[in-house]
């Protein structure tokens, strides 16, 4: 994960925006999946069906972070009145932690699941301050790493984040939380959440437009990428995936006008030549604590057209992000969420720095 950042300078002023719905870094090291399985080339061997995309039900809200503020969702978590279930890779913030400890003193329902297998050393402070105080909070199960970063309150609302809750990180980070009321979306995120607090096997149902990890996710983002017609934007804090990095390229090549961008890492300077020698446009931040870091993972495809759709989630382009991490996005057709992100996305892009080989 990013180190501390003290100040910064961001784009124009996104907050969140209410409309009508119909890191993390590190995470590319090999990790076993559910079956134990491993791999070694850092690629992905196996597509699995996409999953639904939809203009979705219910009311949606996009906040933009660092804009927006960690508000409403400390909002939610206040005014929760039966349950609140947090799956988080990262949860270091007084202001959630106490937030939480009051609402199970009230009498709610808190059930916490914390990852274990990257994180467990910065997490485990918290774990002992919500244990002391009677919220439910366990380890996720060994084995996987559990990126995923969603809210659920009282069965009705969740907040599925690009973000950790890490509040040293809050001021200086791009991030997008989708705050979703969609009944088929929040009984999968609650039934998901089920089984994995209880260390369960389980095939995490589709809802309405879910992205999981380990099961659609890859080829979920593929099919944004692969509908593109005419326009791409993308952010990610990886660019590790060669089997995403070979689709944006044809993108690029089939004539798609690709935008990528991210912060500066030598790591994916490669991928980077690669994207831009097939005609992909790619501006980098630099990895200063003066500037803007790049922690969104967002694929935009055909921004204001009618075939345009979205991508959104705690997924990067990573082997072990998108086929063996516990993760969650969603995959949308909705206009106006699409709109409010792709905003973002152009303001970041004109804010950024070419990269050259």
């Amino acid at each position: 994960m990013r180190r501390l950042r003290f100040s910064v300078m961001v784009g124009p002023v996104v907050v969140g925006i209410a409309v009508v719905l119909a890191g993390c870094r590190g995470l590319s090291a090999q990790v076993a999946g559910p079956s134990g399985g491993s791999d070694p080339g850092g690629g992905s061997s196996v597509v699995q069906a996409p999953g639904p995309v939809s203009a979705g039900s219910g009311a949606l809200r996009v906040l933009a972070e660092p804009q927006a503020g960690i508000g409403p969702i400390y909002r939610l978590i206040n005014g929760a009145k039966s349950s609140v279930d947090l799956t988080m890779y990262e949860l270091i913030d007084s202001t959630a932690e106490n937030d939480l400890a009051a609402a199970a003193k009230r009498g709610v329902d808190v059930r916490v699941l914390l990852d274990a297998h990257l994180e467990k050393s910065r997490n485990t402070a918290t774990y002992d301050y919500l244990k002391a105080h009677k919220v439910h909070v366990t380890w996720a199960p060994s084995g996987m790493t559990y990126h995923q970063k969603t809210l659920t309150v009282d069965d009705k609302t969740s907040v599925i984040m690009t973000l950790n809750m890490t509040s040293q990180d809050y001021a200086g980070t791009r991030d997008f939380a989708v705050i979703d009321t969609s009944r088929a979306d929040v009984a999968a995120v609650v039934a998901t959440f089920n089984a994995d607090f209880a260390h369960k096997q389980t095939t995490p149902p589709d809802g309405a437009d879910l992205v999981w990890s380990p099961t659609n996710a890859q080829a979920a983002i593929l099919a944004v990428i692969g509908a593109a017609r005419h326009t791409l934007a993308v952010e990610n804090e990886e660019m590790g995936d060669p089997v995403i990095t070979s689709a944006l390229e044809a993108a690029a090549r089939r004539g798609v006008d690709v935008t990528i961008t991210m912060t500066a890492e030598s790591d994916w300077d490669s991928a980077f030549s690669a994207l831009v020698k097939a005609g992909a446009h790619v501006r980098t931040y630099k990895d200063s604590t003066s500037v803007l870091y790049i922690h969104a993972k967002a694929v935009v495809a055909d921004a204001g057209r009618s075939d345009e759709q979205l991508f959104v989630g705690s997924e990067n382009f990573s082997a072990a992000s998108l086929q063996r991490n516990r993760e969650l996005g969603l995959r949308t057709t909705n206009k106006s969420v699409i709109s409010a992100v792709a905003a973002v996305l152009s303001a970041d892009y004109a804010g950024g720095t070419s990269f050259r080989q």
